[in-house]
């Protein structure tokens, strides 16, 4: 094998180590205990459905709202 295709394998090899240390450290970084998903979530829901719930949680304009179709 020539030296100039060694070095272009270590080369690659170099590059996706580098890229792999760091895919990990953005990881840890960005890293969120269960309960701070869980509260975007239900932020980011509260805000999807704009705050309008009628009286058994649900939405408003739903399947299940309390006032009977016409």
């Amino acid at each position: 094998m020539r030296w100039w295709k060694v070095i272009g394998v270590a080369s690659v090899v170099g590059v996706a180590a580098t890229g792999v240390v760091l895919a990990r450290a953005e990881r840890r970084r960005r890293a969120y205990t269960p309960e701070q998903i869980r509260g975007r979530l239900r932020e980011r829901h509260a805000a999807a459905v704009g705050g309008a719930t009628s009286d058994n949680g649900r939405p408003a304009d739903g399947p299940d709202a309390t006032e009977p179709a016409a």
